[in-house]
């Protein structure tokens, strides 16, 4: 027989020598000493399970660190943006954070929704939740200091986003990681920091909400954690209209697993529950103005949304009718347009990479993307502007997979330079939509 100690047991444990014992009183000191025996040897085999999991809690804290890090660099230069912006202009740093969309956020966070249908722009163009939440962190955290209704509710507007922002920010890097690899993951996690829709999670804004929300339904839906995908799906939808497409997503994947394992219902739970949030808000409409429909009618006659399948072609002739030789008399030129243009090339060209790269992602942030680019696409209202394309982040991020050295570098400079500028221009309030 070996005289080795057995395999994951201590130095300490092998070497205790159990001394003879007559079989008279085995039922006394024999059992004691063995169960002690016992109880050192099993914590000593748990020592292997407890050191890979130390393992994992610390690389996945490594991982962690470089997103925090690389985000918290990008609001810091965001916000020396709003500072310089806001001492140029004489505006109140909180000023330059609220303007377009935050200042409507604000309004339903304060006051709240009319009580009838309204056909002009009004706070029923804007879903509840993130209001919901801003009125909450105020009032809570930021009244006590504030002392002011506009200036708690921007300030704790810009904390959620910002939060949001960075939980985002993690998240995408694990999607980015389980798709391609860590080395590709750091590389999507700096594009979606500096990408110039990131914009949002400084400001005002509900995508700091939604997008975090938006992928964790898709990291959840990948690992078929249906309860968990619908109750991120069905809170997010009550953030945006876009978030619908979460439903979507939720009924495809569930589909996809219903044809692998027909005997499985449990996936159903995603899609249904995804829909409790928007549902709940068509409600509430429904028995405070009379219609489920009265945000659908505020948008449409407030800000003359609708879908459109030509909208591109209508943008485009709207930025060639300004640049013609016939307006020299009046050269400013919308840059709302120029830049959702742009962002539609872009758009189109990411879109290209993910179907190169269809094998990789999973089939949830494919089918994601595709809904978002589609709403932002066919809108006559807003186009592929840098909000939007962030959005659809799995279209921001597939750049990383392909790009690598010198240009990625290069890439990053760009899309930083494009970050500051575009910002200072958003922070105006007049000139550029984010």
């Amino acid at each position: 027989m070996s005289s080795y100690p057995p395999r994951f047991v201590s130095p300490a444990v092998a070497a205790v020598k159990v001394p003879w014992v007559p079989r008279s009183c085995a039922r006394g000191p024999a059992l004691s000493y063995t169960g002690r025996l016992v109880e050192s040897a099993s914590v000593a085999i748990a020592t292997p399970s407890a050191t890979r999991l130390r393992e994992r809690t610390r690389t996945a804290l490594y991982s962690a660190r470089f997103a925090i890090a690389v985000y918290l660099a990008t609001r810091a230069l965001l916000m020396l943006v709003a500072l310089v912006n806001g001492a140029l202009r004489h505006h109140a740093f909180t000023h330059e954070l609220a303007q377009w969309d935050g200042l409507w956020y604000r309004a339903v966070a304060n006051h709240g929704y009319p009580d009838h249908v309204v056909h002009a722009q009004s706070t029923l163009g804007f879903f509840p939740l993130y209001p919901m939440v801003i009125w909450l962190v105020g009032r809570v955290f930021v009244t006590p200091i504030a002392h002011y209704e506009i200036l708690s509710t921007t300030i704790a507007g810009v904390i959620v986003s910002s939060l949001g922002g960075l939980v985002a920010t993690v998240l995408v890097g694990r999607l980015a990681q389980s798709w391609w690899g860590e080395r590709a993951a750091r590389r999507a996690v700096l594009l979606f920091c500096l990408f110039p829709g990131s914009v949002v999670f400084s400001m005002v804004y509900a995508e700091g909400l939604m997008i975090p929300l938006a992928a964790g339904c898709i990291l959840a839906l990948q690992q078929r954690r249906w309860v968990l995908a619908g109750a991120l799906g069905g809170i997010g939808t009550a953030c945006e209209p876009q978030a619908i497409v979460l439903v979507v997503v939720c009924a495809v994947s569930a589909a996809l697993e219903l044809r692998r394992h027909r005997a499985a219902l449990r996936p159903l739970l995603a899609p249904v529950l995804s829909l409790v949030g928007a549902g709940s808000f068509f409600v509430f409409l429904w028995l405070r103005t009379g219609s489920p429909l009265a945000s659908l009618i505020a948008q449409r006659d407030g800000w003359h949304e609708k879908t459109d399948v030509f909208a591109l072609a209508h943008l485009t002739e709207q930025l060639a009718d300004q640049m013609s030789l016939g307006h020299f008399n009046h050269p400013t030129i919308n840059l709302n347009l120029v830049v959702g243009l742009a962002g539609a090339l872009i758009l189109i060209a990411t879109l290209a990479l993910i179907a190169r790269n269809r094998h990789e992602m999973s089939a949830e942030a494919i089918v994601y993307t595709l809904g978002i680019a589609w709403l932002g696409m066919s809108s006559e209202y807003v186009p592929p502007m840098p909000r939007l394309i962030i959005t659809a982040f799995p279209a921001v991020i597939v750049v990383a997979r392909y790009v690598r050295g010198r240009p990625f570098i290069a890439l990053l400079w760009v899309n930083g330079v494009m970050l500051a500028g575009l910002s200072a221009l958003t922070f105006v309030g007049t000139t550029l939509r984010p």
